[in-house]
C-alpha cells in the first residue's frame, strides 16, 4: 500500500464573502509540489442559513492560471462570469470553472436557497494548470449530479461518484488539463475499501465527516487530508469508524514552479504581476448585466 507523508487538520473557521464559511483544508503555500496539480481546497461544513432576501455570497472577483471546483453537497450557489459563463449548482451537481487567460466571476447562494434558507455545504478545490495553458480561453462546466457515475461498493458499505477521471471502469464527466481523478464517496462505519490508485500520482484523502482509518492504522478525523508518498504503490485502504463522507483526489504532478498572489497562479513573479495590470486595465472582461 501507499505510505502515509502526513496528516494535517484544520478546524478553524473563517469567511469567505458573507456566504461562504470554510475551512481551508490544504494549500500550495504550505504543501507546494507534494499535492501537484491540487492548489487549494476550502470545506463549507453543514451551516444553517436563515431565509432573507439578502443577496449571500461573494461578488465580482477576479482568477487567473488555474480552475476551480465546487462540489455541492447541500444548498445552491448561483454563478456568472465576465466569459458568459453561468448557472446555478444545485445539491449534488458540480462546477467546473477554467479561469485560464483570466475572468471574473461572482459566486451567491441561488436566490430560491435564500429564500428558504437551510442547511448549506460546499467543497472548492483548487486545481492548478499547466504552464502550457495557463492563458487558455475561459470555460465553464455545468455538472448535473444525473451525469456523474457512481459506484456502490459491495453489502450497501458506501459509494464512490467520479467527478474526474476514471474508476472502475468508469469516467468522469469533467474535462481536464492534465491527468487527475476527483471522486467522492461515503463509506458507512465498520465498512472498509481498497482503492487503487496511479503510480504516477500524488494522492490526497480529504475526511470532510466522520472518523477514519487508513491503511489499517492511521486514524484520521473529520476537516483532516492524509497525503500519500509517491512511492511507485498503487493501492490505499479507507476503513470508516464512523459513517464517513470524503474525496480522494489524484494527479500527475505538474513539475513547475508554482508563483501565486491572491487570486492569480502562475509561474513567475513577473507573470503574477502582469496579471495585476492586465486585471486593472480591464482586460479580464465585465459581468453582463
Amino acid at each position: 500500500m501507499k505510505k502515509i507523508s502526513g496528516v494535517y487538520r484544520n478546524q478553524q473557521m473563517h469567511w469567505v464573502g458573507d456566504g461562504f464559511p470554510v475551512k481551508n483544508l490544504f494549500s500550495y503555500d504550505r504543501l507546494g509540489q507534494a499535492i501537484s496539480p491540487f492548489l487549494l481546497l476550502d470545506y463549507a461544513a453543514p451551516y444553517h442559513f436563515d431565509p432573507t432576501t439578502a443577496q449571500r455570497g461573494v461578488g465580482s472577483h477576479p482568477h487567473r492560471g488555474f480552475e476551480t471546483v465546487t462540489i455541492a453537497y447541500q444548498g445552491e450557489v448561483t454563478h456568472k462570469d465576465s466569459h458568459g459563463g453561468g448557472g446555478t449548482i444545485k445539491t449534488g451537481d458540480v462546477q467546473w470553472m477554467t479561469a485560464g487567460a483570466g475572468l471574473v466571476h461572482e459566486e451567491f447562494h441561488s436566490p430560491t436557497f435564500a429564500e428558504t434558507g437551510g442547511l448549506f455545504e460546499m467543497v472548492q478545490l483548487w486545481v492548478n494548470l499547466p504552464a502550457a495553458d495557463k492563458m487558455t480561453a475561459p470555460k465553464y462546466q455545468a455538472i448535473e449530479a444525473e451525469g456523474i457515475p457512481v459506484i456502490q461498493f459491495d453489502d450497501g458499505a458506501g459509494h464512490i461518484r467520479v467527478i474526474a477521471g476514471q474508476f472502475a471502469e468508469q469516467t468522469g464527466p469533467a474535462s481536464t488539463f492534465s491527468p487527475v481523478n476527483v471522486w467522492d464517496g461515503a463509506l458507512k462505519a465498520g465498512h472498509a475499501q481498497y482503492i487503487h490508485v496511479p503510480v504516477d500520482h500524488n494522492t490526497l484523502v480529504v475526511v470532510l465527516e466522520g472518523e477514519m482509518s487508513l491503511n489499517g492504522s492511521q486514524k484520521v478525523a473529520d476537516h483532516s487530508i492524509v497525503l500519500f508518498a509517491n512511492d511507485g504503490e498503487a493501492e490505499i485502504q479507507l476503513e470508516a469508524t464512523t459513517d464517513a463522507k470524503f474525496l480522494v483526489l489524484t494527479g500527475k504532478p505538474l513539475n513547475e514552479p508554482i508563483q501565486g498572489h491572491g487570486p492569480f497562479v502562475m509561474n513567475s513573479k513577473n507573470e503574477i504581476i502582469q496579471a495585476f495590470s492586465d486585471f486593472n486595465s480591464g482586460k479580464f472582461g465585465e459581468i453582463a448585466g
